[in-house]
């Protein structure tokens, strides 16, 4: 059968790929080819549809037997569900200040979700049970919003990585403290193939009760999922996600993306290339005099600060951001796609630029 014709055209250069995020790489092909597998006849809409219950043991076989997943739209969508189920209306979460549910959600979480965000600076990204005592306490004050929820990120939004073990001291002294953990975790993949680790151990093994897990920074065209590790720390998930607009109609194109991901190991070989080719990144512009890498480089990111005048012109190059545009501090991603020319050839690109200074 020949395939279908259409009158798309393609608007971009294929060949053309950047460092600014992970979500700029398209679809992984074995993805796409699980779409067209899903795409034809009639399956029951709202996740009463099969690819979606056959996802559901693809969970259970990476999150322990209990685990149920909630596949939804996108990241912010899952935090946002995640964090209100296990929150009353008067709770609050406690996160890094570089979170991405405190820095890149709009205020989202605050203003859709209704909860209150209580912060900490980090040094790396990362909080510990010193940290979240900064702000664990006041429950009985009806002054101040009750502390109901520590939130972290594996891996974090520097890039840094909670071993099992921190993760498991996180989840005693919040649990300790009558306090669930919910974990952010968009590059959930990236943490697990740095660390060498099935995403069980740092997730149901050491107590998170519930997890945002991502798809798209790791192949998948759309589609993210909250799943819900510890049933008796959540109310009402089907209803929550339907009144955050998280519920989709054909459920099956969500679910079937993960199920490609998370089946075998694709979601594992995806990580596993875009954490090596961060790692040649950091190595080539080690190498770069006048170059600083800021922190370790533990997943697919690379944070480093150099010259304000020499990243505007490397930007005209290659697509990235600022971290902080006052330090100089740039974030450098790299995705799925990402190939060793790409790499080596932004390291030639920001050495042309650091020469001109």
């Amino acid at each position: 059968m020949n395939p279908p014709k259409t009158d798309a055209r393609r608007h971009h250069d294929p060949a053309v790929r950047g460092f600014a995020s992970d979500n700029y790489a398209g679809a992984h092909p074995e993805v796409l080819a699980a779409l067209a597998v899903a795409n034809g006849g009639h399956q029951v809409a709202y996740g009463e549809d099969d690819y979606t219950e056959h996802f559901q043991g693809i969970i259970r076989s990476h999150f322990g037997a209990g685990a149920e997943a909630f596949p939804v739209f996108n990241g912010t969508g899952a935090n946002v569900v995640a964090l209100q189920a296990v929150t009353d209306r008067w709770g609050a979460v406690i996160c890094a200040e570089s979170a991405h549910i405190n820095v890149d959600e709009g205020g989202a979480p605050e203003r859709m979700g209704g909860l209150k965000l209580l912060t900490v600076p980090t040094p790396d990204g990362k909080l510990t049970p010193e940290l979240i005592d900064r702000q664990a306490y006041g429950w009985d004050d009806e002054h101040r919003a009750m502390p109901q929820v520590v939130s972290i990120t594996q891996s974090t939004e520097l890039g840094t990585l909670y071993t099992p073990e921190e993760i498991r001291e996180i989840c005693d002294h919040a649990h300790a403290h009558g306090m669930r953990v919910h974990l952010d975790g968009s590059r959930i993949s990236n943490a697990a193939a740095s660390l060498d680790v099935p995403m069980r151990t740092f997730t149901n093994a050491v107590g998170v009760d519930i997890l945002s897990l991502g798809g798209t920074k790791n192949g998948a065209l759309f589609g993210e999922a909250v799943v819900v590790i510890n049933h008796d720390s959540v109310r009402h998930m089907k209803h929550l996600r339907k009144l955050s607009m998280q519920l989709a109609s054909k459920m099956r194109f969500v679910s079937v993306q993960l199920e490609a991901l998370l089946a075998k190991d694709l979601w594992l070989r995806n990580a596993r290339h875009a954490n090596e080719m961060a790692q040649r990144l950091a190595e080539g512009v080690r190498a770069v005099h006048g170059v600083e890498i800021l922190h370790p480089v533990q997943a697919n990111a690379v944070f480093a600060r150099l010259p304000h005048e020499v990243t505007e012109r490397l930007q005209k190059r290659f697509r990235f951001y600022f971290w902080d545009e006052a330090a100089g501090d740039v974030r450098w991603m790299c995705a799925f796609d990402t190939t060793e020319d790409d790499v080596d050839g932004f390291v030639a690109a920001l050495k042309e630029e650091m020469a001109q200074r």
